[in-house]
């Protein structure tokens, strides 16, 4: 952010957020992180829980990697050695696809319940979809502990990006957070999944 002074009067101007609009990572990766900085605005903390399981488990075939590589013994002799490393290296990225399959899906935030509200409320879950040649973004929101007795429906939207962007590639912030707001709004007041059945 940068502070400008105009008159001795002191005004805040976010700076703008810029995309190139022919690379859809990019526009994806930028409406992630608004989203992110949204979602964290509105009061729920960001669970870091399973990044850190998925750092885990990275580091650990890192180390088998190195381990294979730095043997102090000469192949032949390390012939065993190598494969019982290659074996590891398999379960162990088979254990972190599993993770990312299982858990994670298109899901790039969760959260903890907002506070005060632990009994009543479960974290977030936000996924997202941007497919490759389509402007179709579609944010989901949903329960990160859909089991709960206190998981609500899943809500979701689908939009153009052109919705939200100039034709220079500049986010129209206001209008984002407007339609993330109001997706978070419909969760929030959505009934339990429990009590609709």
């Amino acid at each position: 952010m940068t502070t400008t002074t105009v008159n001795e009067t002191t005004t805040t101007v976010s700076p703008t957020k810029k995309t190139n609009l022919l690379d859809h990572h990019s526009i994806k990766h930028l409406l992630d992180e608004t989203v992110t900085e949204i979602v964290t605005n509105r009061g729920y903390n960001e669970d870091v829980r399973m990044s850190n399981v998925r750092l885990l488990i990275g580091s650990i075939i890192i180390i088998i990697a190195l381990f294979a590589q730095f043997y102090n013994k000469k192949f032949p002799d390390n012939k065993n050695f190598l494969i019982g490393c290659i074996v590891l290296y398999v379960v162990f990225n088979g254990i972190l696809q599993l993770v990312v399959y299982t858990k994670e899906k298109n899901a790039f935030l969760f959260t903890y319940p907002p506070s005060g509200s632990a009994y009543n409320s479960t974290g977030l879950m936000i996924s997202s979809k941007l497919p490759r040649f389509s402007d179709m973004y579609t944010l989901t929101i949903a329960s990160a502990d859909p089991k709960s007795i206190s998981a609500k429906p899943t809500v979701e939207f689908t939009k153009s990006v052109t919705t939200w962007f100039t034709k220079d590639g500049v986010l129209v912030e206001g209008l984002f957070w407007k339609d993330v707001e109001a997706l978070i709004n419909n969760y929030a007041n959505a009934k339990d999944n429990k009590k609709s059945k």
